[in-house]
């Protein structure tokens, strides 16, 4: 079951127009939101973020917070799972024709539901491998925009190469993973890239930096550089459906003679407390 502009109807019933300006152009803004236990987590930051990437983009919202609310509960009814993940997406609309601008177009919007599986303690504690390549997106990666083609190319390559994530980075500074914000802990501090045009913040990130704070781990959101990522204490990936991930290779190199850190264990223990709290 998905909803598809204004209707509940069975996934293989949705069908839009290819006039859409989603299909036609990447036009389109979305999130991913987690549920667990079929509570839907931090709801509010999620929504303050869909508003972000809809104003800056100039396409109208068409739903109040409490609307939004109330139809992906309904969905996540519908569906089997206690833990799921929710994909919405909001395009411009359905043009007429297609050109590159558009005057006042009814916004299109898909919310589908999925099974969320998160990797146990076990799994992530064996850690997992990543490589590097230059950050060529645009700049507004702070935007989350629909067209996702760059992020797609670098994700499809990690697949290729067996790895769990591409780390990008512009002008030697890294930035943040393909489909991951990435962090790394250097002398007992935890370094990330500050919000701003070259990254998207995720809500996940905030919750990172939140149990990081109560581990009384220093945080500095600076730039760092690739020499640096390589040389670091630890290394980590964060996401909506990775939560946080630890790194222990990157192109081939051995973070932390392959083991995970003890400063992954306590933000990962703390983290879980947030999600069931």
């Amino acid at each position: 079951m998905v909803y598809l502009n204004g209707e509940f109807i069975d996934k293989a019933d949705a069908n839009i127009s290819v006039m859409d300006r989603g299909f036609l152009f990447g036009d389109g803004v979305y999130e991913v939101i987690p549920v667990y236990n079929r509570q839907i987590f931090r709801l509010n930051p999620h929504l303050d973020r869909l508003q972000r990437s809809l104003d800056a983009v100039g396409i109208h919202n068409p739903y109040t917070d409490k609307q939004w609310q109330a139809l992906i509960e309904r969905l996540t009814q519908h569906n089997a799972f206690d833990n799921q993940s929710i994909y919405l997406q909001i395009t411009r609309g359905i043009d007429s024709k297609r050109a590159h601008s558009a005057g006042a177009l009814t916004p299109s919007v898909y919310i589908e539901s999925n099974e969320l599986t998160p990797r146990d303690q076990a799994t992530l504690a064996t850690g997992f491998s990543a490589i590097t390549r230059a950050d060529l997106r645009w700049q507004r990666c702070d935007i989350k925009a629909t067209s996702l083609l760059a992020n797609v190319m670098y994700s499809q390559e990690a697949r290729s190469a067996g790895v769990e994530e591409v780390i990008l980075h512009r002008d030697n500074r890294v930035t943040e993973g393909a489909s991951s914000n990435v962090f790394i802990i250097k002398d007992g501090a935890l370094l990330t890239h500050p919000t701003g045009p070259y990254i998207l913040s995720g809500i996940t990130r905030d919750l990172v930096l939140e149990s990081v704070k109560a581990c009384q781990i220093n945080i500095e959101e600076c730039g760092f550089s690739l020499e640096a990522l390589l040389a670091a204490d630890e290394v980590w990936i964060s996401s909506s459906t990775r939560e946080v991930m630890p790194i222990t290779t990157i192109d081939g190199q051995v973070i932390n003679q392959g083991q995970v850190g003890h400063c992954w264990q306590q933000v990962y223990e703390h983290y879980q407390q947030l999600k069931h709290a």
